[in-house]
């Protein structure tokens, strides 16, 4: 028999076998112990350890192999307690920027024969952040058709390298049958990708654009005009950051609101007479937006409820209180503007009755939108008239706007194309006007044709300038002109 104290050694010294196996450096494996028995049972009292200096296994429940992890207490992982980040993301959008020209080709038969590679050009416009051009060639692109072709093309008229650009061209049929002769990429997929431009003056298009023989017989032409349609797309990428949630804020209704104070004619303080017709408004209002009203009524102390109005007629004064008011234009302004035809119905009309009040009260941005309606009259017969008026009234950029059209013309007509004997600016009413009552005007202009000849000549060989025929007011003699038809 064995003594319970030699038996109690035995289960000691087999329980804690792996530890001391451990310490002295062998690496036997270590016996599964799944007997509840034997967990963590305190040592005996003649151990060779003290408590302190043993540190028993942790049991962990086996697994489908029967086999259980026994790591030690103080090797164990701590567990990740940084904080758990939400994920980011962003997308990428590639779209085009869409942008539109007309381009209208008048005296279409002049400008035959000027010459195979030599074009007409449009004026330039803005799409994408670039500068765009119209080319026509009358007389097409490519010596080797023999002018049987019109050549039109699209140039980047501005600074850029490798602008990436969709294109649309569309010669407009005039009989309204909605018959166009279209060229465009937006409508059909490219294989390889959009067009790029490479630098300034690269261009796009056909050389054989149209055979000439059929657009002369053509609805594409009428009344010795073409209209030529066009569309560019410039290609943009940008990363889109924007939130899935967000908030529309509408426009602003600040003008509604004070329109609605006129209106109604509440908390009004002071009354207009002019011509007899009354309008009431408020004083705070009209000093805010015009400096001649402010001094009116606080500089000067004018404490009168009722003011006469001696130099507008009522409609203009009923014009620009709607401005003041609501920072827009009557529709009457907009109607009269594009219904000017004549110079008298130009000078008398009620926009440019507008531009001199705006001009006289101060009223800086109503004065720019009626050059602005001004500017869309602009023609051969109007330009001196609308000149003139520009100068009187410091429409700064209505003045620099008609200047460069007639001096344009003008230096076109004579030193470039030569279509006419005497340029039809010079012969218009307008010129007369101009000459006999504007003569700081006329010197201004011959300053201006003078720099556009300059562009427009190619090394002397004219016989006349226009600076000399408008000094002598165009009047040119025969001989004159036998000797600018034979050079």
């Amino acid at each position: 028999t064995i003594s319970p104290e030699r038996e109690e050694r035995q289960q000691h010294r087999y329980r804690y076998r792996p530890i001391l196996n451990q310490k002295r450096g062998k690496s036997k494996r270590r016996k599964t112990l799944t007997n509840p028995a034997f967990q963590n049972p305190p040592p005996p009292a003649n151990s060779l350890f003290s408590p302190s200096e043993i540190s028993p296994p942790e049991i962990h429940p086996t697994d489908s192999n029967g086999n259980s992890s026994i790591r030690r207490s103080d090797s164990m992982a701590k567990p990740d307690t940084s904080p758990v980040l939400s994920p980011t993301s962003s997308r990428s959008v590639t779209q085009t920027v869409n942008g539109s020209h007309r381009f209208v080709i008048q005296g279409y038969s002049l400008a035959k024969g000027m010459g195979v590679g030599k074009h007409i050009a449009s004026d330039n416009f803005t799409v994408g952040g670039y500068q765009w051009a119209i080319y026509f060639y009358p007389d097409g692109k490519n010596p080797e058709d023999n002018s049987a072709y019109v050549s039109v093309f699209i140039a980047l008229a501005s600074e850029g390298t490798d602008v990436r650009a969709l294109f649309e061209l569309t010669l407009v049929d005039q009989s309204e049958k909605g018959k166009h002769k279209v060229h465009s990429h937006f409508d059909r997929s490219l294989e390889s990708g959009p067009y790029t431009l490479k630098y300034r003056g690269s261009m796009w298009g056909y050389k054989r654009f149209f055979r000439r023989a059929m657009l002369e017989t053509s609805d594409y032409l009428k009344n010795d005009c073409l209209k030529i349609n066009c569309t560019v797309g410039v290609v943009v990428s940008a990363v889109d950051c924007s939130r899935l949630h967000s908030i529309q804020v509408p426009e602003s209704d600040i003008g509604a609101h004070f329109g609605t104070l006129l209106e109604t004619m509440e908390g009004s303080d002071v009354t207009f007479n002019v011509a007899g017709e009354k309008f009431e408004a408020h004083k705070l209002v009209l000093a805010a937006r015009s400096p001649l009203f402010r001094s009116k009524f606080f500089d000067c102390a004018e404490d009168s409820e009722e003011i006469v109005i001696t130099d507008l007629e009522p409609d203009v004064f009923k014009a620009i209180l709607h401005f003041i008011y609501r920072d827009t234009l009557t529709e009457d302004v907009g109607n009269t503007a594009s219904s000017s035809s004549s110079l008298s119905s130009i000078s008398e009309s009620l926009t440019a009755k507008l531009l001199a009040a705006a001009d006289r009260y101060g009223l800086d941005r109503l004065r720019l939108m009626c050059e602005s309606h001004l500017c869309k009259d602009i023609s051969v017969a109007s330009v001196a008239r609308i000149l003139a008026l520009a100068d009187s009234h410091h429409a700064t950029e209505l003045k620099a706007v008609c200047l460069k059209f007639a001096a344009e013309n003008l230096a076109v007509s004579f030193s470039c194309v030569r279509l006419f004997h005497s340029p039809a600016v010079m012969r218009s009413d307008g010129f007369e006007y101009l000459k006999e009552n504007c003569p700081t005007l006329q010197s201004e202009l011959l300053k201006t044709v003078a720099g556009c000849e300059e562009d427009c000549s190619s090394g002397g060989g004219k016989s006349r300038s226009v600076w000399g025929q408008l000094s002598d007011g165009g009047e040119t003699t025969t001989n004159e002109r036998r000797v600018r038809q034979r050079t």
